[in-house]
């Protein structure tokens, strides 16, 4: 059970629900703990931004030495250069204007290093007369983007074809998420086995990566325990984005004595009483997302409430046992997954023992107004 002592905030009543809220002394041990496991050295990180979301986060794992990541969108990496990050990769497919639209930014953020993945020889090309650094995306059998890692003549032939900065390699294995942990780290270390087979060629081609990318949160215990990742030539960062706030479904997933806990939660409040022994909350799909299924989250102290399927802005609850929370009663939401739920607000509280201490723009939040950037500014 999560227990929701921690969450509590004081005048919880005077607050708009449903409500983000983020506690930056949980965040503090999550980061903490994270680097601990690498090593203690937060240069081997590379945290997926599409969790953080907020330049206030962001900021605070600059100052404790994480200054490289890697993001989705525009809008996440011109926040993260804002916030002191010195070296981004845009870890998606980008073209046309999408494509231009990172041109620009890397010229407006110059003392930043912004990279981006491709996965054949045309789309090295078009980036030849730019300082932006490339990686190679390396499918691992997720099957979503990049080269399928049995094609290393294709890695190879790829690597020929670009004009800037070779990078390295990219290599997200996310679909590596077995209960298990034994078995996820077999498949991992499979795969992993097959990556070190990949940079060698490429080293012996003329190609040596200077940086190798794994693992998102799922697979990071793996990438934690595989040695080679750590005699190696080049460097090799991790890149598990949701361990900076965790959630309920990546506490399933990393050993409890690593001091992992949920350091984002939805405020909600009790509106109705529909039926004998089932309630309503006021955080339907829309501010607790439903990506990871149903339960959509598990309530913080209450673990005989069972979240139902959810509608837009209702989420129905059965209690299972015990007394039933009175309406007007806050409840403390831990979603399954926190990423889309903190980019469906536009604001967090922010909370330090039990007290809003200030409201922070989730500065990263969806994407830039579709119009080119230079008709957007003038209208």
């Amino acid at each position: 059970m999560i227990p929701a002592a921690p969450y509590a905030i004081e005048n919880s009543r005077e607050l708009l629900t449903p409500a983000l809220a983020i506690y930056p002394q949980i965040v503090d041990q999550n980061i903490a703990a994270t680097i601990r496991l690498l090593g203690g050295d937060p240069n081997r990180w590379r945290p997926h931004v599409k969790t953080a979301k907020l330049g206030f986060i962001m900021r605070r794992m600059a100052l404790r030495g994480i200054l490289q990541a890697k993001c989705s969108t525009t809008v996440e990496l011109a926040a993260a250069c804002e916030a002191g990050i010195t070296d981004v990769l845009l870890a998606y497919p980008v073209v046309g204007a999408n494509a231009a639209r990172l041109r620009q930014l890397a010229e407006a953020n110059p003392r930043a290093r912004i990279s981006v993945l491709v996965e054949n020889p045309q789309q090295a090309a078009a980036w030849k007369q730019s300082r932006i650094g490339i990686f190679i995306d390396v499918n691992p059998g997720m099957d979503r983007t990049g080269i399928p890692q049995s094609r290393i003549a294709a890695i190879l032939e790829t690597a020929r074809a670009i004009p800037t900065e070779f990078r390295g390699l990219h290599y997200y294995d996310g679909h590596v998420h077995s209960e298990s942990l034994e078995e996820r780290e077999k498949l991992a270390h499979q795969g992993y086995d097959r990556l070190m087979e990949i940079a060698a060629a490429m080293e012996q081609a003329g190609f040596p990566a200077g940086e190798i990318i794994t693992s998102g949160t799922p697979a990071f215990p793996c990438a934690a325990t595989y040695a080679p990742f750590r005699q190696s030539r080049f460097v090799h960062r991790a890149s598990p984005g949701t361990v900076v706030y965790s959630d309920a479904t990546s506490l399933t997933q990393l050993p409890a004595e690593w001091g992992y806990q949920p350091a984002a939660v939805v405020l909600s409040t009790v509106v109705s009483h529909p039926r004998e022994n089932y309630l309503t909350c006021d955080a339907g799909h829309k501010s607790v997302s439903a990506d990871a299924g149903v339960p959509t989250c598990v309530v913080a102290g209450y673990p005989d409430l069972l979240p139902l399927k959810p509608s837009e802005e209702h989420l129905p609850i059965e209690v299972k046992s015990g007394a039933r929370p009175a309406i007007g009663e806050p409840l403390y939401l831990i979603p399954r997954h926190v990423c889309p739920t903190v980019n469906n607000f536009d604001h967090a509280l922010l909370v330090d023992h039990h007290r809003v201490v200030s409201v922070e723009r989730v500065t990263a939040r969806g994407h830039e107004s579709p119009l080119p950037q230079r008709l957007a500014t003038s209208r």
